[in-house]
């Protein structure tokens, strides 16, 4: 991961503040803050770049509920999906390092320290989401992480004593009552993809209290912008899964793998296909969020982030069927809208 000891000379140390340190959000894409956002006032090939980062976001994302989902019906093997998707993202970022094509970041053993619990609750955001994946509809799993607001602000008030404005904690009221109504009438509910959905929401917004108090202000090692930070979590999430997913589900998922190709629903090559894409498109959406966030300005990505969850719960009902009663959707529809509501009241916070 070419972690080396600080250097006494040339390269910079990068400083990084607030708004690089809460790079990522609860389903493993860029928050707005991760990235400079630029005025909206380029030209038409500007406008057409910012619609295709757009694009890209919203269709790998897309992907990836797909893949992760056909992967899971196949294989009830939730810690090993996850750590495969998590150690594909080697594969994108390590040839960058190696052929010098991005800075790779130098890190001292001291950054890796003030690292760890960040990329442990990084990995608890992804295999929490990705066991709510398994465990029920993909539509449910995001309507209760559009939730994840109202336990940012919690934490944010309990560890770090922040008290936001009142328009702010009353947008949380339609995010709470909305995630209520759908989870009493969602058709394929289980409490272990509520609590799991819950604990991805925990673990992000844990991230982003700790990426406050360990990182706001200080020097973290060299080249570590937004983008390299997103990998080295990546990397460090790969080392802390493999153990975990060998704990829990120990080599199961290797008989589970010839039990499905052996049952002729996959081939070795196609099931091996499904489980590269899904990491693939992972970390790709995540990887095209920055770009499409640093091209926009805060209310554009309030609006696209609330579209694209709408995007999402659309084709993963399409793709797979999932049947949603009348309850359920208006459920969604009022928590989604909290959401939207909660980004436009803290952006408005954070111009007084």
């Amino acid at each position: 991961m070419f972690i080396r000891a600080k250097s006494r000379h040339h390269t910079q140390n990068l400083n990084l503040k607030s708004s690089t340190s809460l790079a990522l959000s609860a389903d493993g894409g860029a928050r707005k803050e991760a990235v400079a956002p630029v005025p909206e006032d380029g030209g038409m090939s500007d406008k057409l770049q910012t619609g295709a980062y757009f694009a890209l976001w919203y269709l790998f994302n897309i992907g990836y509920n797909i893949y992760n989902k056909q992967a899971l019906n196949a294989m009830a093997f939730p810690w090993t999906i996850a750590t495969i998707q998590m150690a594909t993202g080697l594969a994108y970022f390590g040839p960058l390092w190696l052929l010098g094509i991005r800075k790779a970041p130098k890190l001292s053993g001291n950054d890796l320290k003030t690292l760890f619990p960040i990329a442990l609750c990084h990995t608890g955001v992804h295999v929490g989401a990705v066991i709510a994946l398994g465990a029920g509809a993909v539509s449910f799993a995001h309507i209760v992480k559009a939730s994840e607001p109202v336990v940012t602000c919690g934490l944010n008030a309990l560890l770090l004593g922040q008290v936001l404005p009142l328009p702010v904690y009353l947008t949380l009221l339609p995010i709470i009552g909305g995630v209520a109504i759908a989870s009493m009438k969602e058709l394929s509910f289980t409490m272990l993809a509520l609590a799991s959905a819950m604990l991805s929401n925990v673990s992000s917004a844990a991230r982003g209290v700790l990426s406050k108090k360990t990182m706001s202000g200080k020097q973290i090692g060299e080249n570590l912008d937004a983008q390299n930070l997103y990998a080295v979590l990546t990397a460090m999430s790969t080392v802390i899964l493999v153990p975990l997913a060998f704990a829990f589900e120990g080599t199961g998922f290797f008989t589970a793998f010839k039990e499905v190709v052996a049952a002729g629903t996959f081939t070795n090559k196609s099931l091996a296909t499904l489980l590269a894409l899904g990491g693939a498109s992972y970390y790709a959406y995540n990887e095209v969020a920055f770009l499409a966030l640093g091209k926009v300005n805060p209310v554009t990505h309030a609006v696209g982030n609330t579209i694209k969850r709408v995007v999402i719960i659309i084709a993963s009902v399409v793709a797979f069927k999932t049947p949603m009663s009348t309850g359920s959707i208006i459920g969604s529809s009022i928590a989604i809208f909290g959401t939207l509501l909660y980004s436009l009241a803290m952006n408005a916070t954070k111009k007084k």
